[in-house]
C-alpha cells in the first residue's frame, strides 16, 4: 500500500486566493441590517442578489428552504472538487448525512415519506440514502453511519423514544467529525470541531439543568472529544459551577448567560453566545494568507450566512420587529 501523500499549505495557494475573493460576497453585518430595515420581506430578499443569490420565492417557508439548500449544495459541491483534501469539506457535509438518517428513521417508524425534510448536502445524495434505508441496507451508508444508524434504529424500535435515537446519532456524528478532522491532520480544523463539541456540551448542561433533569440524563447527552472533558462538564453542572469551569475558555460569556438561563433567563442570548464563541474560534482564519484555514473559515462563514438569511427572512415573513430579529442573529464572519 502506497504512502499517503503529505498535503502542504502551499497546495492551497490557488483555492485560498479564490476564497479571499469570494469572501467579499459573504453576507456582512451591514447587509444584514439593510435586510432587516428593508420595506418588505421581498425587498430584503432582493438584497441577497448583490452577493450571488438567485430570486428567492417567499410565498412559503419551504421555498426559502429550497433556495438555501441549492446554495449550500453549490458551495459544498464546488469546494469538494477544488480542495487538495476533500475530507476538509466532508467535515461540513457529515452533519447532513446524520440529519437525513434521523429524518428517515422517524419516517420509517410511522410509515411516512420524509419529503423535503431531507437535505441534499451530505456525502451521499439524499435520494440514494432514502433508498438504502428503505431497503434496510445500512451497510452501504457512508462513513460511520452503518453502525450508528443500526444502533439508533434499534433504540427507536425497543424504546419508542426518538430522542434517545437522536442522541445516539449525535454522539456518532461528533465522533466521526472529529475523526475526519484528525485524519486531515490540521490543528486548526480540529480546534474548530472541538469548539463545536464544547458548545454542544455546554448547551446540553444548561438545558438539562433548566429542565430540572439529573446527572444520569446529562451523562447520556454529553459528547467526548472537546477541549473540556465531558466528565468535568457533568461535575460542574451538578455543582452549579459552569461559570468557573469555562472562565478561561472561549465559552466564558456563554457560560455566564447559561447560568442566567438556568434560572429563567434568556435562552436566545445563551444560544447566540455559544454560536458566537465558535465563530470567534474560526475567525482566526482571516489572518492566515493561505492553507487549510481559509477553506475552513469560508465554509464556516457560509453556514453562518445560511442561518442568518433564514432568521432574517422568516422573521420578516412572520412580521417580527427589527429588534426581535437582531436578538436572534449570530455574529457575522465578515
Amino acid at each position: 500500500m502506497g504512502k499517503k501523500k503529505q498535503i502542504k499549505d502551499t497546495d492551497y495557494l490557488y483555492i485560498s486566493a479564490r476564497l479571499r475573493c469570494l469572501e467579499r460576497n459573504i453576507l456582512s453585518a451591514a447587509r444584514m441590517d439593510r435586510m432587516i430595515d428593508a420595506p418588505s420581506a421581498g425587498d430584503a430578499a432582493k438584497i441577497l442578489g448583490e452577493i450571488g443569490y438567485g430570486d428567492i420565492d417567499l410565498s412559503n417557508e419551504q421555498s426559502l428552504n429550497d433556495a438555501l439548500a441549492a446554495e449550500r449544495e453549490r458551495v459544498l459541491g464546488d469546494l469538494s472538487t477544488q480542495v487538495p483534501d476533500p475530507k476538509v469539506v466532508d467535515v461540513f457535509r457529515v452533519k447532513y448525512d446524520y440529519h437525513n438518517v434521523k429524518t428517515m428513521l422517524k419516517a420509517l417508524a410511522v410509515g411516512s415519506r420524509p419529503g423535503r425534510m431531507l437535505v441534499d448536502a451530505g456525502r451521499m445524495p439524499a435520494s440514494r440514502l432514502e433508498e438504502l434505508m428503505r431497503e434496510g441496507k445500512y451497510d452501504s451508508l457512508p462513513g460511520d453511519l452503518p453502525a450508528a444508524a443500526a444502533e439508533a434504529a434499534e433504540l427507536l424500535s425497543t424504546t419508542g423514544d426518538p430522542q434517545r435515537s437522536d442522541f445516539a446519532l449525535d454522539r456518532a456524528y461528533y465522533r466521526e467529525m472529529l475523526a475526519l478532522a484528525e485524519d486531515v491532520n490540521s490543528s486548526f480544523l480540529k480546534n474548530y470541531v472541538q469548539a463545536n463539541i464544547d458548545s454542544a456540551n455546554l448547551r446540553s448542561a444548561v438545558r438539562t439543568l433548566r429542565m430540572k433533569k439529573g446527572g444520569d440524563f446529562l451523562k447520556r447527552v454529553l459528547f467526548p472529544g472537546g477541549t473540556v472533558d465531558e466528565e468535568r462538564v457533568l461535575a460542574a453542572a451538578m455543582n452549579n459551577s459552569l461559570e468557573e469551569l469555562y472562565r478561561t475558555t472561549p465559552l466564558r460569556t456563554a457560560a455566564e448567560l447559561g447560568t442566567a438561563a438556568i434560572g429563567g433567563g434568556s435562552l436566545i442570548r445563551f444560544e447566540k453566545a455559544c454560536d458566537d464563541a465558535v465563530t470567534a474560534t474560526v475567525a482566526r482564519a482571516k489572518r492566515v494568507p493561505f492553507g487549510i484555514e481559509p477553506v475552513v473559515g469560508y465554509l464556516a462563514a457560509k453556514e453562518i450566512e445560511f442561518t442568518a438569511v433564514r432568521v432574517i427572512l422568516t422573521g420578516r415573513m412572520a412580521g417580527l420587529s427589527g429588534d426581535a430579529i437582531r436578538e436572534r442573529l449570530r455574529e457575522s464572519y465578515v
